[in-house]
């Protein structure tokens, strides 16, 4: 098991920026691939980006491309979610949650998660 830490949010102005951190505690964090999802006030959860174990490959909701970069530094147990050029619409609770499957866009494939973080974007 893993047990997932999400922090950095907060409120920021429209064209800013926010990093995201998602602390995981036990050994095993390598051997999960990570992702971040968020869910805005009356809207289902959705994808937002997602890494693979060794950093290797990434992928995004289209959304969020080009605005958000996903990464991880497996020595400090920790993915992050770099996110600039935000817009009101990304305002919303984050949350990072960890894998062993290879479907990384579907949340049901992601037994563990965070408790979220808020992200506000104001216009």
């Amino acid at each position: 098991q893993v047990q997932l830490v999400e922090s950095g949010g907060g409120l920021v102005q429209a064209a800013g920026s926010l990093r995201l951190s998602c602390a995981a505690s036990g050994r095993t964090f390598s051997t999960y691939a990570m992702g971040w999802f968020r869910q805005a006030p009356g809207k289902e959860r959705e994808f937002v980006a997602a890494i693979s174990r060794n950093g290797g490959s990434t992928w995004y909701a289209d959304s969020v491309k080009g605005r958000f970069t996903i990464s991880r530094d497996n020595a400090k147990n920790t993915v992050y979610l770099q996110m600039n050029g935000l817009k009101p619409e990304d305002t919303a609770v984050y949350y990072c949650a960890a894998s062993s499957g290879v479907v990384l866009t579907s949340e049901h494939n992601y037994p563990f998660w965070g408790q979220g973080t808020q992200v506000t974007v104001s216009s």
